[in-house]
C-alpha cells in the first residue's frame, strides 16, 4: 500500500506538473515574441544580464530551500505537527532576513553595472530596472517556507497548479501591456505582483491543508539548530558552486562579446530551460517518493528505483537531444528570423550542457532526498572554479562557444564522475560502473541516431511552419522510436 501511495502522488505529480508546464512554455514563448517586436534585441539583452545577476544575488538564501524540504522529510513521515510547526516557525525568521539582505546587496552592486553593461546604445532608466529585478528576488522570498512541507509531503502538484496558473496569468496581462504601451517598466511591475501573489496562494492553501500547524509551537533546541545550520552550510556551498557554473555564463558573454548577444543566446535558452522544465517535473517529482524510500527501504530496493530512474533520463535524454540538435536552429529562424541564429560551434555547447545535465539527473534527485550535499559541497565548488577560469580564457580565444564549453569541461572533470561514486558507495550498496558504461552507450547510440535521421531528413528545406512541422514530426517520431527500442522494453521488463 505504502508503495502504491508513493506511485500514486509521483505520478499526480507528474500529470499536473507537465500540463501546467506545457502551457507556460506556449506563453512564454508568445511573451518573448512580443517583447522582441516591441522592445528589441537591447532590452531582451539586458533582461537576460539582470536576470543572471539576481541569480547570483540569490545566493542569500543559503540554499536554505533545499535544506528546508529535506528537514520536513522525517517529521511528515511521523506525523509530528510539533516539530513541523517549530521548523516553519524558525524558517520564516529566517527568510525575513534574507529578503532584506537580498535588497541591501542589490542596491551595493549598483555602481557596478558600469562595468558589466556592454551597448553600442545606453538604455534610459537601467538602473532603475534594476532595481525591479532586485525586489522581485527580495519578493521571491515571501512565505515561501510554506510551500517547502507542501512539496516535502510528495503533493508538489498544489505547488505546480498555483505556480502555473499564476505564471499564465502574469504572461498574457505582460504580453497585452507590452502590445498596447511598449514600455519594460509595466513588464518588470506586473512580474513582482505575481510573484508575491503566487506565494501568498500557495501559503494560504498550505494553511489549509496543514490546520495542526501551531505559530505557538516551542522553538527548536539548540541541538536541531545546529543540524538545520550544518546542512544549510553544505548546501550554501554547493549553491555558490552551481551559482558561479551556471549562472555566469551572461555575466562574461555581456563583458566579453557584448550584452546584446546576451539577448540572443538567451532565446536558445529559454528553449533549453523549457525542456528542462518539463523533464525536471518528471524527475523531481519522484524527490519526495524517494526520500521517503531513503528513509523506509533498504540498499537493493534503493537501487532498483534508481535503475529504473536511469532508464528513463536516457531515454528522454537520447529523443531531447536529438531533436536539440536536428531542429534548434529552423525553429529560431521560423520563430523570430533568421539574424537570430548563432552558429553550429554554439549550438554544439549549449546541447552538450544540457546532455550532462540530463543524465545525471537521476543522481541529482537521490543527491536531494538523501541529502548528501556535505560529501559533495567541495567538488562543486572546485568546478565552479576550473570553470570561471576556463571561460575567461576560452572565452577570449573562441568567443561564446569557448564560454559555454568552459561549462562542459569543468563538469567532466569534477563532479560528473564524482558524485555518482559517493551515491552508490554511501546509498546504494554498489558499484557505479555499470551506470557509467550505460551512459558511453547512450553518447553513442545519440550520434548514431542523429546522423541516421540527418540523412533521412537532410532534403526537408524549412521555410515556414508548416515545413517545420513535417521535420519536427519525423525527427520526433524516429528518435522516440529509437529510444523505444533500446530502453523502453528495458523499462517495461523492470
Amino acid at each position: 500500500m505504502k508503495e502504491k501511495s508513493r506511485l500514486y502522488n509521483v505520478l499526480r505529480n507528474i500529470q499536473y506538473g507537465l500540463i501546467s508546464q506545457v502551457l507556460a512554455i506556449i506563453f512564454s514563448f508568445i511573451n518573448r515574441t512580443i517583447f522582441i517586436k516591441t522592445l528589441g534585441s537591447a532590452y531582451l539583452g539586458i533582461n537576460g544580464l539582470f536576470t543572471d545577476i539576481l541569480t547570483m544575488l540569490s545566493l542569500a538564501d543559503l540554499g536554505l530551500g533545499t535544506a528546508m524540504v529535506y528537514s520536513f522529510y522525517e517529521p511528515l513521515a511521523k506525523k509530528d505537527y510539533i516539530k513541523i510547526s517549530s521548523l516553519v516557525n524558525f524558517y520564516k525568521r529566517i527568510y525575513e532576513y534574507i529578503a532584506i539582505i537580498v535588497i541591501v546587496i542589490g542596491i551595493g552592486l549598483l555602481p557596478f553595472l558600469k562595468y558589466i553593461i556592454n551597448l553600442d546604445n545606453g538604455i534610459p532608466y537601467i538602473k532603475f530596472y534594476y532595481l525591479l529585478f532586485v525586489l522581485n528576488t527580495a519578493a521571491s522570498y515571501i512565505y515561501i517556507y510554506k510551500s517547502s512541507i507542501v512539496t516535502a509531503d510528495q503533493k508538489n502538484y498544489i505547488v505546480s497548479i498555483y505556480q502555473s496558473i499564476s505564471k499564465m496569468l502574469v504572461l498574457i496581462i505582460q504580453c497585452i501591456l507590452l502590445f498596447v504601451f511598449k514600455k519594460y517598466v509595466l513588464y518588470l511591475l506586473l512580474q513582482i505582483v505575481g510573484t508575491v501573489l503566487t506565494n501568498v496562494l500557495i501559503s494560504r492553501k498550505a494553511d489549509k491543508l496543514y490546520p495542526e500547524l501551531v505559530s505557538t509551537a516551542p522553538k527548536l533546541v539548540s541541538k536541531e539548530k545546529k543540524e538545520i545550520f550544518e546542512n544549510i552550510k553544505s548546501v550554501f556551498i554547493y549553491k555558490v558552486s552551481s551559482v558561479l557554473l551556471n549562472g555566469t555564463d551572461n555575466t562574461l558573454i555581456s563583458v566579453l562579446i557584448g550584452t546584446i548577444w546576451v539577448g540572443y543566446y538567451s532565446n536558445y535558452m529559454m528553449i533549453i530551460n523549457g525542456l528542462n522544465s518539463v523533464t525536471s517535473i518528471i524527475f523531481n517529482s519522484t524527490v519526495a517518493s524517494i526520500g521517503n524510500i531513503i528513509v523506509t527501504e533498504n540498499e537493493q530496493k534503493r537501487k532498483e528505483i534508481f535503475d529504473k530512474v536511469q532508464l528513463v533520463s536516457l531515454a528522454i535524454t537520447t529523443i531531447t537531444t536529438t531533436c536539440l540538435y536536428l531542429l534548434f536552429n529552423d525553429f529560431i529562424k521560423i520563430w523570430i528570423g533568421s539574424r537570430y541564429i548563432l552558429n553550429n560551434e554554439i549550438i554544439i555547447s549549449i546541447i552538450i550542457n544540457y546532455y550532462l545535465a540530463g543524465i545525471l539527473q537521476p543522481v541529482w534527485i537521490y543527491r536531494q532526498a538523501t541529502g548528501i550535499y556535505k560529501q559533495t559541497k567541495y567538488i562543486m565548488l572546485i568546478c565552479a572554479i576550473v570553470n570561471i577560469f576556463l571561460s575567461l580564457f576560452m572565452g577570449m580565444f573562441l568567443g561564446m562557444s569557448g564560454i559555454l564549453l568552459a561549462s562542459a569541461i569543468s563538469r567532466i572533470l569534477t563532479y560528473f564522475w564524482y558524485e555518482p561514486r559517493l551515491l552508490f558507495k554511501y546509498y546504494l550498496g554498489s558499484k557505479e560502473i555499470n551506470f557509467f558504461l550505460q551512459i558511453i552507450f547512450n553518447f553513442f547510440i545519440i550520434i548514431i541516431t542523429v546522423y541516421i535521421i540527418k540523412k533521412i531528413t537532410m532534403y526537408i528545406i524549412v521555410k515556414n511552419f508548416g515545413e517545420f512541422l513535417l521535420k519536427g514530426i519525423v525527427v520526433g517520431g524516429l528518435s522516440c522510436g529509437i529510444s523505444f527500442i533500446i530502453y523502453g522494453r528495458k523499462l517495461i521488463k523492470s
